[in-house]
């Protein structure tokens, strides 16, 4: 038996010295650190929350977005404060601590919106301390190319955060601004990127309020020709052959001249044909005009009616059709093949100078002044009502033009009224500024990438875009 121990021995010794060694890493590896008690305090500007702990520990930090969240893992740390601490606090929802693995405890402070943080360690007595800051601002400038620049500006507003989105462009350093249509023609949407790409944009943000169809709702001019006419007078971007770029209001008075000194008005260009109008349509619609058989349709060119239609014409691309329905059908119903017409149209003097234009609206600044035309201009809640993504342009005294998207309806942008966007383009040094289409329309693209949040979580199929893109490609 003695003889068997003396065998037994040495596996009894190697399961001893495992059993040692194995005791001790667990020792060594036991946490070391305690977290005693945790003490929050808030004011305007950030929530502060101290870790009274037996040693400084080490620490990791991650961010995370979706939910909004900071989490930092303290290894070799063990909680014996409160697990939980709930606030009443428009950024921070409160505090949790667990732990997360075996001698490693992980805090995570749940938010509401957008923030910056700095967190850090004071000795004597021992202190861990995390600021949640809610006042801030964090700008990044950039330069695009030479005399274009980017700035993403993200600063704390009373209500939260807001995300805005700048270019700073100089025309004499080679660059020009000029509508584009989706797909080349009205008819139909498609999402901003591949327009600018298109184009050849160096940048580009969303233009002006369209139909589901594609239809532009205001003035809309391309290379000279009217694409797209207001239902009544609203702010405008003009922009001459020179290059220079004016905001005003504007209106269209179009009309036809027909035999025997006869005139009948146009009621629009290039949207569908309602009960007792005329619409003109033009080669930057469609193919054709897609109106049903109850009217009647010339077509004309050179000035000259070349065939007359019920419905659905071709649209030919040196030429026009007039599409009638109704009462505004019956000055044009002697009409033959062959017949003079002539098409006078008119936004006023100053506009019909204009090489391009495009119209939305409301203003927002005038002769370096807040003058916001909401009332004036007949728009609804859905442009002026509550804080929303906006999109803006903006004159400076020096020249230079500012295209802004706004982000907003998410909780790292709260958006802007229309009152606040006039504020912001004036801060930003706009003489004369005007609304854009907004809502999940704002878009920026740069260089052929997206730098804002759209508020769809995704790009939006848009009717047109306002484009930048060397002068000479321009002309």
């Amino acid at each position: 038996m003695l003889k068997q121990w003396k065998q037994r021995l040495p596996l009894f010794l190697v399961i001893t010295a495992v059993l040692v060694f194995s005791i001790q890493n667990m020792v060594q590896a036991a946490p070391n650190i305690v977290v005693n008690n945790v003490r929050v305090s808030q004011t305007a500007e950030a929530v502060r929350f101290v870790f009274d702990v037996t040693d400084l520990p080490q620490y990791k930090v991650m961010t995370l977005e979706n939910p909004l969240r900071l989490v930092i893992d303290m290894p070799g740390t063990v909680n014996k404060a409160a697990a939980q601490y709930n606030l009443n606090d428009p950024t921070v929802k409160g505090l949790r601590l667990a732990q997360f693995e075996p001698g490693k405890l992980r805090a995570v402070v749940d938010l509401k919106t957008v923030y910056m943080y700095k967190i850090f360690t004071l000795p004597n007595p021992n202190r861990l301390v995390v600021d949640i800051i809610k006042d801030y601002e964090h700008k990044l400038v950039d330069e695009v190319v030479p005399g274009i620049t980017y700035t993403s500006w993200l600063r704390h507003a009373a209500n939260g955060p807001v995300w805005a989105h700048i270019l700073d462009i100089d025309p004499k350093a080679g660059f020009a601004v000029k509508p584009v249509l989706s797909n080349e023609m009205i008819q139909g949407l498609e999402p901003l990127l591949p327009m600018a790409q298109r184009s050849g944009a160096i940048a580009a943000v969303n233009g002006s309020y369209f139909g589901l169809d594609g239809s532009i709702i205001g003035l809309l001019k391309i290379d000279g020709e009217i694409a797209s006419t207001p239902e009544l007078p609203r702010t405008a971007l003009g922009i001459l052959p020179t290059g220079d770029l004016f905001i005003d209001q504007v209106s269209y008075e179009g009309k036809i001249e027909l035999p025997g000194g006869k005139t009948a008005a146009i009621q629009a260009v290039n949207r569908e044909r309602g009960e007792n109008e005329l619409v003109l349509y033009n080669g930057l619609y469609a193919p054709a005009t897609g109106c049903n058989q109850h009217g009647m349709e010339y077509i004309i060119v050179n000035d000259k009616v070349t065939a007359i239609n019920t419905g659905n014409s071709p649209i030919p691309p040196d030429g026009v059709v007039l599409s009638a329905h109704g009462t505004a059908a019956r000055p044009l119903a002697g009409l033959k093949v062959g017949d003079t017409v002539t098409v006078r149209q008119t936004l006023g003097s100053e506009w019909d100078k204009t090489q391009h234009a495009l119209g939305a609206g409301p203003m927002l600044i005038k002769n370096n002044s807040v003058f916001l035309t909401t009332k004036m201009e007949e728009f609804g809640p859905d442009v002026a009502g509550g804080r929303a993504p906006r999109t803006a342009i903006g004159l400076k005294d020096d020249g230079h033009i500012l295209a802004v998207v706004v982000d907003g309806r998410q909780d790292s942008s709260i958006g802007m009224s229309l009152l606040e966007l006039a504020l912001f383009m004036q801060e930003l040094g706009a003489r004369d500024a005007m609304n854009l289409d907004g809502g999940g329309s704002s878009e920026m693209v740069i260089q052929g990438k997206i730098v804002n949040k759209p508020s769809d979580k995704r790009e939006r199929r848009v009717g047109n875009a306002l484009v930048i893109i060397p002068s000479r490609v321009a002309n």
